[in-house]
């Protein structure tokens, strides 16, 4: 009868190129009552715009169906029912675009279904637009905004109390009857599977856990490929998901069994211990920054304390460790941003301009350093910076890196 919808997405309007990225469907009977409900991340092939509003991550719509793969399951939800939801126009107007870049034509309209955001004004008048007061009015309780699954849960909420109110049959019931007889273009579905926000209490298993874990080699693996992505990787202190699959690939085409690669890791710390003991005082906060590293590449908790003993003794022997060039920006290094930041990029810009840095405007083979919002970004600048092997970090490890150039 009905398909209560919502959707999340990279920003407000579709002729800047702004993509679903979250759509959920709620079904409901003539009554009110749910009776199914559906939900998937979509991966938009492009940056997320503002994250810190719908709270999706890169690390999670990159492994996400695109709009074209859950096309045809999204008809089959939509089909023959009212299209539902709190600010409709919004809604329809991006659903409609997402059908189009694929060639079809849907018919997803706003004059064609129900708005709950209009239908307040005669059954909660003294409700502002906002679906959060809507509810409020209504006596339902608060419910978390910016994810499509719970804000069409919410929205059906409220066609539920408006259907009570309105009584049988309701004042939209040429609405119903249309929407059964509404031509649909034929779209089987792909059987993508959809994918679903994570919770912030999952955690995702480590990257080494995906190698192999076979007998190690008989003499230390000469890998300077995977080092030097590793010593990319950390620049930000933090390894995102790109970056894992990346490391797991590079370890796999070198031939390194998981023992190797933690052989590896435990090199790389005691590499990163002998530079912090380079001036024969550790701070606190190098103290720290080898525990935070130790975490990321999955060594033990003691690991740290090791390292600094191996270091200690490479500075006992001449010539001490092997260090390798130590990757750092320098006046006049080209850097490119991209996604939204907090400050806004423009302060990011003048910042990086002021510490002697180009700023540009597209990833090219010059470009030193990529700053994204999103580390996992899927921007078109990101997608040209892992192509060139350029290094993608957090703006706040940008603002570390601009305190040493």
């Amino acid at each position: 009868m009905y398909a209560v919808v919502d959707v999340e997405t990279t920003g407000l309007r579709t002729s800047w190129h702004d993509r679903v990225v979250e759509v959920a469907v709620v079904h409901l009977d003539q009554d009110g009552h749910v009776m199914d409900e559906w939900c998937s991340l979509v991966n938009p092939h492009r940056d997320l715009g503002p994250q810190q509003v719908h709270g999706i991550t890169a690390r999670e719509a990159r492994r996400a169906p695109a709009f074209s793969d859950l096309a045809g399951e999204l008809t089959s939800r939509l089909a023959g029912r009212v299209l539902v939801a709190h600010n409709l126009t919004f809604d329809a107007m991006f659903l409609a675009a997402e059908y189009q870049r694929i060639g079809v034509v849907a018919p997803v309209r706003a004059d064609a279904g129900l708005c709950t955001m209009q239908l307040a004004a005669h059954f909660l008048p003294t409700a502002s637009r906002s679906l959060h007061d809507c509810r409020r009015a209504a006596g339902m309780p608060t419910h978390r905004a910016h994810s499509a699954l719970h804000d069409a849960r919410a929205a059906a909420d409220l066609l539920a109390y408006y259907l009570l109110a309105a009584g049988s049959p309701p004042s939209w019931a040429a609405t119903v009857a249309r929407a059964a007889t509404t031509p649909w273009p034929e779209l089987p579905p792909s059987g993508a599977v959809p994918v679903q926000r994570t919770s912030a209490e999952h955690r995702q298993e480590h990257f080494l856990a995906r190698l192999i874990d076979r007998l190690p080699r008989q003499r230390e693996p000469r890998a300077d490929a995977y080092m030097d992505l590793l010593d990319r990787a950390l620049l930000d202190r933090h390894i995102s998901a790109t970056e894992a699959d990346a490391l797991v690939e590079t370890a796999e085409t070198l031939g390194l069994a998981r023992a190797d690669v933690a052989h590896l890791h435990e090199q790389y710390l005691a590499q990163l211990a002998w530079v912090a003991l380079s001036d024969n005082v550790l701070t606190e906060s190098e103290r720290q920054d080898l525990n935070d590293v130790a975490l990321l590449l999955g060594l033990p908790a003691r690991s740290a304390a090791q390292a600094l003993e191996v270091a200690e003794a490479w500075s006992a022997q001449r010539g001490g460790a092997p260090e390798r060039q130590r990757w750092q920006l320098q006046p006049g290094d080209l850097v490119v941003f991209t996604g939204t930041m907090s400050p806004p990029r423009e302060e990011w810009q003048a910042e990086a301009a002021a510490a002697g840095l180009d700023v540009g405007n597209n990833v090219t083979k010059k470009t030193k350093l990529l700053v994204a919002a999103d580390p996992d970004s899927m921007s078109g600048k990101a997608e040209k910076a892992r192509r060139y092997g350029i290094p993608i970090v957090h703006p706040t490890a940008f603002q570390q890196m601009l305190n040493i150039v």
